[in-house]
C-alpha cells in the first residue's frame, strides 16, 4: 500500500496544532514513574514510541492510566522485569539507566531495527556507576542493579539520548551521578529539555551532576511536537502561503522550533509569538548553508524543501544521523535521486540541488521522518507517492490526514 499526495491549488491559509511533543512525553512519563505517588500528564502524546514507553513503565511496575486523553501515573519503586522498547530508541535509551536502580535484573530488547542502533556508550556508562551488564553494546541488554552512581564519562558524538537518561536515572543513585562527556555534545537542546522536565518534577540538574534526591509527583502539560510542526511550517515554504503553529511560541522547550528562523534565512517570514510560530512564504526560496547539528530531526524536511529554492543548500553537523532509525544522509539523499534530483552525500551531511521532482514512489526504509518529510514535495508537484505510509504511527498517527487537510 502508498499513499499519494495530492498538490495544493492555491496558496496555504491555515493554522495547525500537533500532537504532543514525544521527547517531552516520554521524558515526563519516565520523570513520573520515577516520583512516588500519582502524576497527571496532559497534552501528552500517543503514538507507538510513547506507547512502548508507557509499556516498558508498567513492565517495571508503575501504574500507567489513559482516560479522555490524560495520562494518569503513579510511581514510586520500580521492579525488575522484561521491557520490550519496540521501535522506540527514547524508551530504551531511557529505561536502561532507570533499570540500574533496580535490585534485579533486567532486560530491555526491541525490534531489529532498534537492535542495529548502538547503546554501548550508555551501557559502558552504567557499568561505571556500579551495575551489572550482559550485552554487546546493542540489545538486547541485561541489567541488574542498583547502581551506586557517582563519576561516569559518556560520549556525546552518537546521541544525546545517553546523556538524558543517565541524568533523569541519577538522582535515585546512593551517590547521585556526575557525568563526564568524552565527545561533543549533539543535539544540545535535548538535555536542556531534560533538564526542564526534570525540575518540574523536583530535580535540578547543576551542569552534568545530579545530587541523591528524589522526584516529586506533579501535574505536568506537554506542548505539541515542534520536530512534527517542522513539517507543516516546510509546507508553507513549499507551497506558499502561510501556516501557523498554535501551541509553540517563545517559551517551548524544544529546540525544534529554531527550524522556522532555518526557513527564515531562506526567504520566508516568521513570526514568533507567545504561544504561536507563523511562516509565510511567496515560494521563492534561496538556498543556504546551515549547521543543523542542534535541530537534526528536522533535517530531511529541509532536503524536501531545498529542492525548490533557486541554489543549492548545504546541511552540516548531522553525520550522527546516519545511525538513526536508517542511515538519514543515505536514505534521503538515494531517495531524492531516484526523483531526479541532484542529491550528494557529505562526510557530515548532504548537499541538495533545486529542480524538478518527476513521479516517484519514495521507499521509507521503516523510517517515520523519511515518510513526512517526502511528502511535502508532493504539495508542490503530482505523481508523489509514499511507500509504507504506516511506518508514521511511530511519532503521528494521523499525519497524512492532518496534512490532507492543509488544502481546506
Amino acid at each position: 500500500m502508498s499513499q499519494p499526495v495530492t498538490p495544493l491549488t492555491q496558496p496555504l491559509d491555515a493554522t495547525v496544532r500537533p500532537p504532543g511533543s514525544k521527547s517531552i512525553t516520554n521524558r515526563a512519563l519516565l520523570c513520573a514513574a520515577l516520583a512516588p505517588g500519582p502524576s497527571t500528564l496532559t497534552g501528552a502524546l500517543f503514538a507507538d514510541d510513547t506507547r512502548a514507553m508507557m509499556g516498558a513503565l508498567s513492565a517495571l511496575g508503575a501504574e500507567v492510566a489513559v482516560s479522555d486523553g490524560v495520562v494518569q501515573v503513579t510511581g514510586g519503586a520500580l521492579s525488575a522485569g522484561t521491557v520490550d522498547a519496540r521501535q522506540s530508541g527514547t524508551t530504551s535509551r531511557f529505561i536502561l539507566p532507570a533499570a540500574a536502580l533496580i535490585a534485579g535484573r533486567t532486560v530491555v530488547d526491541g525490534t531489529p531495527q532498534l537492535r542495529a542502533r548502538p547503546f554501548g556508550p550508555v551501557l559502558d556508562a552504567l557499568r561505571q556507576a556500579g551495575a551489572v551488564v550482559e550485552s554487546s553494546g546493542f540489545l538486547p541488554a541485561a541489567v541488574t542493579g542498583p547502581a551506586a552512581g557517582g563519576e561516569v564519562t559518556v560520549s556525546g558524538h552518537i546521541s544525546s539520548q545517553f546523556l538524558s537518561g543517565l541524568l533523569m536515572a541519577g538522582p535515585l543513585m546512593r551517590d547521585g551521578l556526575r557525568v563526564t562527556l568524552t565527545s561533543p555534545l549533539v543535539s544540545v537542546p535535548y538535555v536542556e529539555m531534560t533538564k526542564a522536565v526534570m525540575a518540574a518534577f523536583g530535580v535540578t540538574v547543576s551542569d552534568l551532576s545530579v545530587e541523591p534526591g528524589s522526584y516529586v509527583p506533579a501535574t505536568y502539560a506537554i506542548e505539541p511536537d515542534a520536530s512534527a510542526a517542522s513539517y507543516f511550517l516546510g509546507a508553507a515554504a513549499v507551497a506558499g502561503g502561510r501556516v501557523t503553529i498554535d501551541g509553540l511560541g517563545t517559551g517551548s522547550l524544544q529546540g525544534d522550533v529554531a527550524f522556522a528562523d532555518v526557513l527564515a534565512r531562506m526567504g520566508a517570514s516568521v513570526i514568533h509569538a507567545a504561544g504561536s510560530i507563523t511562516v509565510e512564504s511567496s515560494g521563492s526560496l534561496r538556498g543556504i548553508d546551515v549547521d543543523m547539528a542542534d535541530i537534526s530531526d528536522t533535517a530531511q524536511t529541509l532536503a524536501a524543501v531545498a529542492v525548490f529554492a533557486d541554489s543549492p543548500t548545504r546541511v552540516r553537523g548531522i553525520g550522527f544521523i546516519r545511525g538513526k532509525e536508517t542511515d538519514r544522509v543515505g536514505a534521503v539523499v538515494t531517495e531524492l535521486r531516484r526523483a531526479g534530483i541532484d542529491a550528494t552525500e557529505d562526510d557530515d551531511g548532504f548537499t541538495i540541488r533545486p529542480g524538478t521532482p518527476r513521479p516517484t514512489r519514495f521507499a521509507m526504509y521503516e523510517d517515520h521522518r523519511m515518510a513526512m518529510s517526502m511528502a511535502l514535495l508532493g504539495l508542490r508537484v503530482p505523481g508523489i507517492e509514499i511507500a509504507d505510509p504506516g511506518c508514521v504511527a511511530k511519532t503521528y498517527p494521523e499525519y497524512f490526514a492532518d496534512l490532507a487537510a492543509l488544502g481546506g
